[in-house]
């Protein structure tokens, strides 16, 4: 009978300070967040400095309650998944810090985990069937990638936004509509009371490039669009900016995506990341991929968001290929998918 492998995974990339324990890359036998959002939401969005602190503070704390809640003890301990890049090089290295000084004093292996393929890998979580091949969209607030899964731990990018990520649009227009921060999940519930068609906002698309993202042209026309009604006098409807900014997102996000999967040949698709909990976004895609007969994976909200149970996933299979980072494994702020 196979031997059960526990990972201990740690992620602390940006503002959210977490670890879990996870069984076989697809069992989440504990999962603890602590989110700074309330923290940041004064300044409007993160501030790196005061992430840092803040993970140094939580990160024994959020360690010593995955271990208990998934009634374990470091002995019980397979490996160590820990995010290494990329994110915010301060953030980042707490939790590397955490985990190596762990790895040097029970000599249990340790393992460095892309965040971008933790998102990819938290689809693994409760879809048990989902295997490779397949097409993923990993949106957040810092990436918009498409990425073909060739295998566990094997990717190729076939298209990434040329300049804001999704995730950073949603927040900019947010601030722009004074929604405050974060701006996604704020624009998801304003959007249902607006119309989706009342502003015509444009839809980008890269010549050169089927497949690649371009969302700073939508963020100017919103903005300007704001301002010439400031300017006329003219009553801004904020439900309809926020429809119609949105719907232009998940347009452009829906055909690019799907057009890639038919061309590629891929009849399994998924989403990741925390633009991937947009109710509107997802409905889009499940229609979508109904009618091109593709079958459409996402995670739970909570696996959207930066968690380390999708980390723990994806050290998984990084273990079971043999990988082992060394104590000199440093943070990488600008990690590429795929490097090491």
């Amino acid at each position: 009978m196979k031997e059960d492998i526990y990972i201990l995974a740690i992620e602390s990339s940006c503002d959210e300070t977490a670890a879990a324990v996870v069984k076989n890359g697809r069992e989440v036998l504990s999962n603890v967040i602590f989110s700074q959002i309330e923290l940041h939401r004064q300044y409007g969005g993160v501030v790196p400095e005061i992430a840092s602190r803040k993970h140094i503070e939580k990160i024994n704390q959020v360690i010593e309650e995955a271990l208990e809640q998934a009634c374990m003890t470091l002995q019980d301990v397979t490996a160590i998944a820990v995010t290494y890049g990329p994110g915010l090089v301060g953030a980042l290295l707490v939790g590397v810090s955490a985990a190596k000084a762990i790895s040097f004093a029970t000599g249990i292996p340790l393992v460095g985990v892309h965040h971008i393929e933790g998102h990819i890998s938290a689809n693994y979580i409760e879809n048990k069937e989902l295997e490779p091949p397949f097409l993923c969209l990993v949106v957040s607030g810092g990436h918009t990638h498409l990425v073909v899964v060739k295998d566990y731990g094997t990717y190729e990018i076939v298209g990434r936004t040329r300049d804001d990520a999704a995730g950073e649009a949603f927040d900019k227009v947010a601030r722009a509509l004074g929604l405050g921060y974060p701006g996604g999940p704020r624009i998801d519930q304003l959007s249902k009371e607006g119309n989706a068609r009342a502003i015509p906002f444009p839809r980008a698309k890269v010549e050169e490039s089927a497949y690649d993202f371009s969302f700073s042209g939508l963020k100017s026309a919103v903005l300007n669009y704001l301002n010439s009604c400031e300017m006329k006098g003219v009553e801004v409807k904020r439900a309809d900016v926020a429809a119609s900014f949105q719907q232009a997102v998940i347009d452009v996000l829906v055909g690019h995506a799907l057009e890639a999967a038919e061309n590629y040949g891929y009849d399994k698709f998924a989403i990741a990341g925390g633009v991937a909990s947009n109710s509107s976004l997802r409905t889009a895609f499940a229609e979508e991929c109904r009618q091109r007969k593709i079958r459409f994976y996402y995670p739970s909200a909570v696996y959207c968001t930066d968690n380390a149970a999708m980390i723990g996933a994806a050290g998984y299979y990084e273990y079971q290929k043999g990988i082992r980072s060394g104590l000199d494994l440093n943070a990488v702020p600008n990690l590429k998918l795929g490097e090491r």
